[in-house]
């Protein structure tokens, strides 16, 4: 649940998924009012149980456990978690309850509700950056400039990140429902190749990247030109093989490749 790479050992976005997988287990079997109450308290009062957590250190990460929770840091050398489970298990409740309730309304189109869900997070956003105190976990404006206002904590996750991300998602999904609501047999599509098979994609891409800056020697080098003809071209090439991987999906659909 960790990737390893020449600075160390991350527990990232791996772990804060499989961690979170191991607690939907049970917590999947709570009613959805009671489930969404948890997700939110997580969310929006994930910064009071961080500095609850530094506070009982004496200022420092409340040992590994802690780390690994609540607040993400350093556990021995070379060993770091940068996505702490409780905080980023929000997430993975919120969207369950999405889905559970998306999936229990097949005839449902939620353009609307995205739409709604969407101004009115990015409305929190404003509120909660704007106001410039409790949310932001401790990384505030210096002024009012453009790229302060998008300058939000993702480690720990904050409030105000968690406002803008869900905001513009809820949005985009908005957009995207409305974009194919008349096209249901559009099989090939690159957004849906890609989104049938994320977690496939995102092992994938990782290493595939990395490794082939290694080689080239630009690894963590170069400039936005370069990350995006990178980019460009990584999904050029992946998109034959998560296609193939949608594919072997859809003929085993209780199998074990639908975790992946």
């Amino acid at each position: 649940m960790s990737f390893v790479f020449g600075e160390g050992i991350l527990f990232q976005v791996l772990y804060a998924i499989g961690a979170s997988f191991c607690f939907m287990t049970f917590l999947r079997r709570i009613g959805d009012r009671s489930l969404l109450t948890i997700g939110l308290v997580f969310l929006i009062f994930g910064q009071l149980l961080a500095a609850r957590a530094l506070w009982s250190g004496g200022g420092q990460m409340l040992g590994i456990l802690g780390a690994f929770l609540i607040t993400g840091g350093p556990i021995v050398k070379h060993v770091y978690v940068l996505y702490p489970l409780l905080p980023w298990l929000a997430y993975m409740i919120l969207g369950w309850i999405c889905g559970r309730f998306m999936l229990q309304k097949a005839d449902f189109i939620p353009i609307r509700f995205f739409l709604i869900a969407g101004c009115a997070s990015l409305l929190a956003f404003a509120a909660v950056r704007g106001l410039n105190s409790y949310g932001n976990m401790g990384l505030l404006r210096d002024d009012l400039s453009f790229l302060q206002w998008l300058h939000v904590s993702k480690y720990p996750p904050s409030l105000s990140f968690a406002t803008l991300e869900l905001g513009l998602m809820f949005l985009l999904l908005a957009l995207l429902f409305a974009w194919y609501k008349n096209r249901p047999g559009a099989t090939a599509n690159p957004l849906l190749v890609f989104g049938r098979t994320p977690l496939f994609f995102y092992v994938i891409h990782v290493h595939l990247i990395t490794a082939v800056a290694w080689l080239i020697g630009m690894h963590q080098s170069g400039g936005l030109k370069e990350t995006f003809a990178a980019t460009i071209l990584m999904l050029i090439v992946l998109y034959p093989l998560c296609h193939w991987y949608a594919r072997i999906k859809k003929r085993h659909p209780g199998g074990i490749f639908r975790y992946l």
